[in-house]
């Protein structure tokens, strides 16, 4: 079997290191040592000055709701994971769904303005796949209409827009640490902001709004981490630029051995330095896309139609995404993972071709 992705793991004696500190602390959460590292070489790997560890990536867009204080209506795109909608609505808000560009997959800068009424407070844009927003638009139409904006950069970790860090960018960015994500921690999430008031604020909130043992500052929730959570980052950090360097290779052989597919990629955006965490294909239709999912699961290979089905065809949303709806119906995202081999590359690559030319 060939999973659609799998988790980067360390090697056992230098996890165990780690937790042979663990035990000897007996210090096992409450914003332990181990997070605190964590904290800092992270900042330090990526270039940022602020930063909060915390249980996952959802908890990390809902306490980045609450500190920016939001009501009413949040724009936000249709194409995203499901967690990017139901915080919205989880937090009492009202998520108004703005199409993607065809081609980026990004919420479509072009139609935001159209969408905005009295009562909107945010745009929440996904950097999809990790391929950056038009981050310059976005930012314009919310100084016009003095909006917050919150970056969901849950694929983004290690991309860069204008030699900087995609995480430094809009009122807050969230990001993911899950297992699936090219740097993990197994469960475990970020919010990152250039603003220190809002991260003061954002640090309350993690913890329950403790400010010392018998005192509190604001209304909070249980969104920190672990020390055994921060120990499987602070291994698998160490490890990042292989990881880097052979999802790169991988995504650049999909690109040679697949050139005579009939699909559609993604087009990434100009400026910007790329993580290659997914290898998604557009088909030319449906039909197409759902045979060669079936060829490809019956020949032991996981794929997921990543992001299917568009948001706003949500129980709970509403919304007109013509866009959005034909690429999540035509999409499928193909394995890449650290240990995939070319072998496994190349039997993927035949079998889409047969597909195809069938």
């Amino acid at each position: 079997m060939i999973p659609v992705t799998k988790p980067f793991l360390p090697t056992q004696d230098e996890y165990q290191a780690y937790l042979n500190g663990i035990w000897s602390r007996n210090w096992l959460t409450n914003n332990g040592p181990l997070v605190n590292e964590l904290e800092l070489k992270l900042k330090e790997y990526l270039g940022v000055n602020h930063l909060l560890y915390l249980g996952n990536g959802t908890i990390a867009i809902q306490i980045a709701i609450k500190a920016l204080e939001l009501r009413g209506e949040i724009i936000t795109t249709p194409f995203s994971y499901v967690a990017t909608t139901s915080s919205i609505v989880w937090e009492g808000c009202s998520p108004v769904f703005v199409d993607i560009d065809e081609n980026t997959f990004n919420i479509d800068p072009k139609k935001i303005e159209l969408a905005i009424t009295a009562n909107t407070s945010a745009i929440l844009a996904t950097h999809c796949f990790g391929n950056p927003c038009d981050i310059a638009a976005i930012d314009e139409i919310a100084r016009k209409h003095s909006l917050k904006v919150i970056f969901d950069g849950a694929h983004s970790f290690g991309t860069s827009y204008e030699n900087k860090s995609v995480f430094e960018y809009g009122d807050i960015t969230t990001t993911s640490f899950h297992a699936t994500k090219l740097f993990h921690t197994i469960e475990g999430g970020a919010v990152f902001t250039t603003k220190p008031d809002i991260l003061k604020k954002m640090a309350f909130m993690r913890n329950f709004g403790h400010d010392g043992p018998e005192k509190f500052n604001g209304i909070g929730i249980n969104g920190k981490n672990s020390e055994f959570h921060a120990a499987m980052g602070l291994v698998n950090l160490r490890y990042m630029d292989e990881i880097f360097a052979v999802r790169k290779r991988q995504f650049l052989y999909y690109d040679k051995i697949l050139k005579n597919l009939r699909v559609r990629k993604q087009k990434l955006n100009k400026d910007i330095v790329y993580n290659y965490a997914y290898y998604p294909i557009v088909f030319e239709s449906e039909e197409l896309a759902l045979s060669s999912l079936r060829e490809l699961e019956i020949n032991g290979i996981g794929v997921r139609r990543y992001f299917y089905p568009s948001l706003s065809s949500l129980d709970y949303t509403d919304g007109h995404t013509p866009v959005s709806d034909s690429i999540s119906s035509r999409i499928l995202c193909i394995p890449i993972y650290h240990t995939l081999s070319q072998e496994e590359q190349d039997m993927i690559a035949r079998l889409l071709l047969r597909t195809q030319n069938n």
